[in-house]
């Protein structure tokens, strides 16, 4: 029996052509879906975005924290190297002063001894040739010392006419003197040290007083 074809009238589809409002009505169902997921993806990047954000700032404060620290640290170091060498140097400076406390002894008999040869008698080097002799020995002896003191950081100061300061200098006694200014140091029995500017003796003086006790 002979095959039969279609039967007149009738068309056949096949899934791969489907009719163009079929799919446009495909593609409208799908778009809703599609904005809901891009929103969604969108909501998504935006909050870990915000999260990368927070976790950034915070990094950058602890990184301002730890710098801070670091420099305090640095600065901390270099003020105790500071004060460790301030300290050795001040150690090295004053080991000397209880010897040289000693020796200001030696230099105070020296010089009164200087003082107590006059002038009149250093004149007439002929007839005091001995005497003359024997003070120039004790200048010379008296100056070697300072200049050994000197090398050491210990230093003289002599406050002869100059303002009385208590904190260098320690008054012995008063008196009103004509054309002497009040305050003023006048006399120095014995003169004052010091080691890298502090005093390790005050100069002992007399000081003039104004004659009406103002």
């Amino acid at each position: 029996m002979a095959a039969r074809g279609p039967a007149r009238g009738w068309r056949l589809y096949s899934d791969a052509a489907k009719p163009e409002g079929a799919a446009q009505a495909t593609a409208k169902e799908a778009a809703p879906e599609a904005a809901a997921e891009d929103a969604a993806a969108k909501s998504v990047s935006l909050e870990e975005f915000r999260k990368l954000e927070a976790a950034l700032a915070e990094k950058d404060a602890k990184i301002k924290e730890l710098k801070d620290a670091y420099l305090r640290s640095l600065a901390d170091a270099e003020n105790i190297r500071n004060r460790s060498k301030t300290e050795i140097e001040n150690t090295k400076a004053f080991a000397i002063q209880k010897f040289a406390k000693d020796l200001l002894d030696t230099a105070d008999i020296l010089e009164l001894a200087l003082r107590h040869v006059s002038k009149e008698a250093l004149t007439d080097a002929a007839a005091n040739k001995p005497l003359v002799d024997l003070h120039a020995g004790v200048d010379m002896t008296m100056s070697s010392l300072l200049k050994t003191l000197e090398r050491h950081g210990v230093e003289s100061f002599d406050p002869l006419d100059k303002p009385y300061d208590p904190n260098t200098s320690h008054a012995l006694f008063q008196a009103p003197i004509p054309g002497k200014t009040p305050g003023t140091v006048f006399v120095v029995e014995k003169r004052g040290f010091t080691i890298k500017g502090r005093v390790v003796r005050p100069a002992q003086v007399g000081v003039v007083v104004d004659p009406s006790g103002n």
